[in-house]
């Protein structure tokens, strides 16, 4: 690991250097011309389940939204001007679908939703199951949809895993914000399998055949350490990013955990919500959320309603908190690479759409990856190292769980 790291170190001084003799502008046009060169892959965009909270219905009316829209943070226009050609769309299954039932309904009216949008608009999407299909997608000019489950809720019998892939899912969380059957979660206190349930291994087992990553954001450290040493292929974090600058908060990776899933080949995505950044911004949050949340129980008003939104949105410009910013991203994937000693083990989860305001200075929307390039570029990493982190590591992760499907 020392001579990796010299070599590295070597490696990194070089490129520096090569960089240096570029100006700020030249710069910043080789990151857009990177962006749009090279697959670049999110781990994580919640779009559906936003679409389906606005009612999004497969009518000519509502289709456009997909296309042009100033709400959220996606659509095709930008995604096309960032670079963005594989965003894997969140099939978010709130974790009250546990105890109410009708997860596996959820999942497959969000699973429908995203192939009616491609099917809506070939020449722009396309639904995508492999790398391979996104490379040929890439080639055409299409944004590829590949899907992940966030929350294993709906695989509420083993047969289930099978199915799901056959409907096009890639990968699944195995959890969200409580224990599941599978597993439990790191924002949950219960520790009820003190890691995976039985039934969790079974299905870890089952993803593993039909060919679909395990994704360990979300749950608990002990369920990461089974999950990993038990699964036959590399894991992925498709959303999570590093505990070392946000110490109280469990559901990132600790240094522990990202240097074990750099070992077996996994990729870390990181999450661009400040709160996942920026221990500061965190506790900041914290408070104001307690304030606001005062202020609707004694209005007697609920989160979700229209009129505790429009109260929101004065609470926030009354009481504005520092984002993080872009450099906070690339921190991030520096001390990935700096605890792993190479370029192959970090991406990009986002978590767009599903991190409300809470978005980094500099990466808004899905218009501003190049942003993020600059500055990796600014910082002496090379067009190979970024292109591992636009797609090429979890291409690693994603063909060998493929490959080593028995069905």
């Amino acid at each position: 690991m020392k001579l990796l790291t010299t070599l590295l170190a070597g490696i990194l001084t070089l490129s520096l250097s090569v960089q240096a003799q570029k100006s700020d502008e030249e710069l910043r046009q080789l990151a857009d011309k990177i962006a749009h060169k090279y697959i670049l892959t999110d781990g994580h965009v919640d779009l559906p389940y936003r679409l389906k909270i606005k009612n999004f219905r497969l009518e000519r009316q509502y289709l456009g939204i997909p296309i042009s829209t100033t709400e959220g943070d996606f659509d095709y226009e930008r995604a096309k001007k960032g670079g963005l050609s594989a965003p894997f769309m969140s099939v978010y299954i709130p974790s009250s679908y546990q105890q109410t039932g009708g997860a596996k309904q959820l999942a497959d009216t969000l699973i429908t939703m995203v192939k009616g949008i491609a099917k809506a608009h070939p020449d722009k999407f396309a639904v995508a199951t492999t790398p391979q299909q996104v490379d040929a997608n890439f080639k055409k000019g299409i944004i590829s949809f590949p899907m992940g489950m966030e929350n294993g809720a709906p695989l509420e019998k083993l047969s289930d895993v099978a199915y799901f892939r056959q409907q096009g899912i890639s990968y699944v969380t195995l959890t969200h914000g409580k224990d599941n059957l599978i597993c439990d979660s790191s924002y949950d206190s219960t520790f009820t399998h003190k890691g995976l349930s039985a039934y969790g291994r079974e299905v870890v087992k089952e993803m593993n055949r039909v060919g679909i990553m395990v994704d360990v954001s979300h749950i608990s450290d002990d369920a990461f350490y089974q999950a990993v040493e038990l699964s036959t292929v590399p894991v992925i974090a498709s959303h999570s990013s590093c505990r070392y600058f946000t110490p109280t908060f469990k559901r990132n990776m600790s240094d522990d955990m990202i240097k074990l899933l750099g070992k077996k080949g996994g990729v870390i995505q990181i999450n661009f919500g400040s709160s996942f950044l920026d221990e500061n911004y965190r506790q900041q949050a914290e408070v104001l959320q307690g304030k606001f949340m005062k202020i609707l129980k004694d209005k007697g008003l609920k989160f979700a309603d229209p009129a505790a939104q429009d109260l929101l949105k004065q609470f926030q410009k009354e009481n504005p908190v520092l984002f993080a910013d872009v450099e906070t991203v690339a921190n991030h994937i520096d001390h990935v690479v700096k605890l792993t000693g190479s370029t192959q083990h970090v991406g990009i989860g986002s978590d767009f759409d599903g991190v409300g305001d809470s978005l980094p200075t500099g990466l808004k929307d899905v218009s501003q990856y190049p942003n993020l390039i600059y500055v990796l570029l600014k910082r002496g990493y090379s067009e190979s190292d970024i292109a591992n982190i636009m797609y090429k590591n979890v291409w690693r992760v994603w063909s060998k769980t493929v490959a080593n499907a028995k069905i």
